[in-house]
């Protein structure tokens, strides 16, 4: 009986094809994804905790990864996170120019907290441009979009 029918008829009525699409395990990923990004993003920004100055500065563009020296309320200096006293700053800051010597000098991100002293700021400065490190970038809050991002101000250059 029906071998010599179509295939569809021998199926009885035919079905029309599935024309929705399943979302559920689309929305799911994508919630899982925005959760782990909420939960990563705050782990990236630099660990030192300065109340940066505000300004309206474009940010700058920059594609190589810079050293970022920052400067607490406290007074206390950081090189890349790490805490050094005022005896290694100028032994650290001598080891990098020496390093990039016949090279091109390496981009500095300079971090200082706003309530910070002016001189204190200018004396790290110092230091960087007595050792020939004068690509300098004072790194500030942009103060017109009021974002959390890191607005980038050029230094000496």
């Amino acid at each position: 009986m029906g071998m010599g029918m179509p295939p569809s008829a021998r199926r009885g009525k035919r079905h029309a094809p599935m024309a929705d699409i399943n979302v559920t395990p689309f929305v799911d990923v994508m919630l899982v994804l925005l959760i782990i990004f909420m939960v990563t993003a705050p782990l990236l920004v630099t660990g030192v905790p300065i109340k940066l100055p505000e300004n309206r500065a474009k940010a700058l563009e920059t594609n190589d990864t810079p050293l970022i020296i920052s400067l607490n309320a406290q007074g206390e200096v950081f090189i890349n996170e790490e805490t050094v006293s005022e005896e290694e700053l100028v032994e650290r800051i001598g080891d990098i120019a020496q390093a990039h010597v016949g090279l091109e000098a390496p981009q500095i991100f300079l971090r200082a907290d706003a309530a910070l002293d002016y001189g204190d700021v200018m004396r790290v400065m110092g230091e960087l441009n007595r050792a020939g490190l004068n690509r300098v970038a004072l790194v500030s809050n942009a103060a017109a979009e009021r974002q959390k991002g890191i607005s980038v101000s050029r230094g000496s250059e």
